[in-house]
């Protein structure tokens, strides 16, 4: 009875008609019946081999234990396959039309099933996006032909042709038409199940950055004055402006030809071409400058409403961004023929077009409602399908972005000595620098990075929006910094900075007094970036570990008040350099310390091993004092060996 009742389930998990492998759960089968009533338990490695068979020996139930994928689990598995489809021909002669009938309604039901299951459940593919990012329930995935056609052929490793896979590669398209990778639509957002990674040509955009932050960063550091401060800011944030909108495509679209690398080629000239002219944008480029930048943005219009005749799904957002780009450009162009001061007023309004132009079309989207129902209702229907940023690309290329900041303002604090004995102020002031970077490293990536629930993207349309636009001055903010603190580090108005140890280069860079703007450049720039990191760190949800020993807000407190600190430090005229750099670093290192205290544990030591007693439960034949004797010596225990001494007992053992 128990044979057949075991048979007809398996038969129900691992039907051996070919016609429906696509109704797989996935799921691996741990132990199945053979035909003649002989359990088939599977372990899943030699070790897991051996206790299952000691464990079944001491049953008196006929079995057979095999390692997953050896020959004789394949043997065993085909043996019964067979077995269930002659049963499964037989029951079809016995009953004709009636079986014919059941197996159509079982069909169906299981089709039924698994559609039920896409649309109400979320792909095992999603569970790390997840476990990242944090769970929205209105996330749901979508696939692509081609890889449903894949799991259903790849369902039977026994049938897949790995000689035929070679022959299956990838093939290069001049074009292909862009596909959308994730859209909402009612609430809902669907995406594809994989993780959109980032493409090679991207990394190879970052390189050419990595010029771009260091001429805006030497720009703003040379002369620390408002003007060059405002100067800065119109130029990072148009090559900020670049870097997002070439993200938006990669995350909004998906091309993957050979257009798509020669349209890459194009905006990277035309930032090159930008790039080359920042350092005089406020005298004689600023045309140049502007022109190379347009390029760029009109570019991309052009290719917005070329899109709006591939992709009318989202037609009405694509023709809602051609306008907010050409309204910009427009203004752009007017502030060529404006002069100072006038000039600015232009520059500002695009700008603001520019960054938060697309926040009109969210209202439409999602505040229209409030105007009217039917404006609402109107509104809903035209922007029916809106397209979606990838959280995990987004993430990424924001993360990589940081990195380069932070890398930038490494590299600012080289220098090169030519002294036989290098080791002086100069040198100590740069290490100084470098902890101050690491501890900026550390603190984003990992302790504002561990323990996330939720990411500030999936947690709420106006965390998303702050947590987009504040890593903006975030970055501007550590770059000034950065710059300032590369020039503390060659002045020389501290004891043990003799600029003859400096090569010609960096001796002319070298200054004997300190400038009151740079020291504001160097503490607010950094003061005003570490509060930022803590206002990017509270749009997370994080995990509320009851056994941590500070909580979130306490900590963001300390960093906020510090953060006001460093920024008040210039008021401290009587610091040198040295003395300057120094105070930064110990208030910058001491957060750290609190912050990594307060992600401790409650009742664990700071340092080596808590002491405390290990409990044992035991029931073999030995004595407990010897038990206990071998734990405290520390000596391997042979168990065999004690329990042939004496009769033994049982019992709870606590021993410390």
């Amino acid at each position: 009875m128990a044979a057949s009742t075991d048979g007809s389930t398996l038969a129900n998990q691992a039907h051996g008609s070919s016609n429906h492998h696509h109704h797989h759960n996935g799921r691996r089968l741990r132990q199945f019946l053979r035909p003649d009533g002989r359990r088939v338990h599977i372990a899943q490695s030699p070790e897991e081999e051996i206790k299952l068979r000691k464990h079944l020996e001491s049953t008196d139930e006929p079995f057979d234990v095999y390692i997953h994928g050896s020959p004789e689990h394949v043997e065993a598995l085909r043996e019964i396959h067979g077995h269930h489809e002659r049963k499964h021909e037989e029951l079809r002669h016995q009953h004709g039309e009636v079986f014919e009938d059941f197996e159509k309604v079982r069909l169906e039901l299981d089709a039924l099933s698994s559609e039920l299951r896409m649309i109400t459940e979320h792909g095992v593919a999603l569970d790390a996006n997840f476990s990242r990012y944090g769970y929205s329930a209105h996330l749901r995935t979508r696939a692509s032909p081609e890889s449903s056609a894949n799991s259903i052929s790849d369902v039977n490793s026994e049938k897949h042709d790995w000689e035929a896979e070679r022959q299956n590669g990838y093939t290069v398209r001049f074009y292909k038409r862009p596909v959308v990778r994730q859209y909402f639509h009612k609430g809902l957002l669907w995406r594809a199940p994989e993780e959109e990674e980032v493409a090679s040509f991207e990394l190879f955009v970052d390189l050419l950055f990595v010029g771009v932050l260091e001429v805006n960063g030497e720009f703003a550091a040379e002369h620390a004055t408002a003007e060059s401060l405002l100067r800065f800011s119109i130029a990072f944030i148009l090559s900020w402006k670049i870097w997002t909108d070439f993200t938006l495509f990669i995350s909004w679209f998906e091309t993957d030809d050979i257009i798509q690398r020669l349209s890459v080629l194009f905006s990277l000239a035309c930032l090159f071409g930008y790039t080359t002219n920042v350092i005089e944008s406020g005298h004689h480029t600023y045309q140049q400058m502007i022109a190379f930048f347009l390029a760029v943005r009109m570019f991309g219009g052009v290719y917005y409403i070329w899109l709006t005749w591939l992709i009318p799904m989202i037609r009405a957002t694509l023709i809602g961004h051609t306008i907010l780009v050409f309204t910009a450009c427009a203004i752009w162009i007017g502030s060529i023929h404006v002069h100072e001061p006038q000039r600015q007023a232009l520059i500002w309004i695009a700008i603001a077009i520019d960054l938060w132009g697309f926040m009109i079309l969210l209202f439409l989207l999602r505040g229209s409602k409030h105007v009217s129902k039917s404006f609402g209702e109107r509104m809903q229907k035209l922007f029916e399908f809106y397209p979606a940023v990838n959280i995990e690309h987004k993430s990424e290329r924001t993360k990589a972005f940081v990195t380069l900041v932070f890398g930038y303002s490494v590299l600012a604090l080289l220098y090169q000595n030519k002294a036989e004995m290098g080791i002086n102020a100069f040198y100590g002031k740069a290490i100084l620098g470098l902890i101050q970077v690491f501890t900026f490293n550390w603190i984003y990536f990992e302790v504002d990075g561990i323990n996330l629930y939720m990411h500030a993207i999936r947690r709420r349309i106006w965390s998303a929006i702050i947590w987009n636009n504040v890593h903006l001055p975030f970055v501007m903010a550590f770059l000034i910094g950065g710059g300032g603190l590369a020039k503390l580090v060659l002045a020389h108005d501290c004891p043990n900075t003799d600029t003859r140890t400096l090569t010609a280069t960096y001796k002319a860079r070298s200054v004997g007094e300190i400038e009151e703007g740079l020291r504001w450049f160097y503490c607010a720039g950094f003061g005003l970036a570490f509060m930022l990191m803590g206002v990017i760190a509270g749009c997370h949800v994080h995990k509320d570990i009851p056994t941590a020993r500070l909580k979130k807000w306490h900590r963001l407190t300390v960093r906020t008040i510090i953060s006001i600190i460093i920024i008040c430090l210039p008021k401290a005229h009587s610091l040198n350099s040295l003395e300057l750099i120094s105070a930064m670093t110990g208030l910058l290192v001491f957060d750290l310390i609190f912050e990594v205290y307060g992600l401790t544990k409650v009742g664990e030591p700071l340092f080596g091993r808590k002491r405390k007693k290990c409990t044992y439960w035991a029931d073999c034949p030995m004595k407990k004092k010897d038990l206990e004797e071998a734990a405290k010596t520390g000596e391997v225990v042979n168990i065999e060996v004690l329990a042939n001494k004496q009769d033994g007992e049982k019992g709870h053992f606590e021993n410390s």
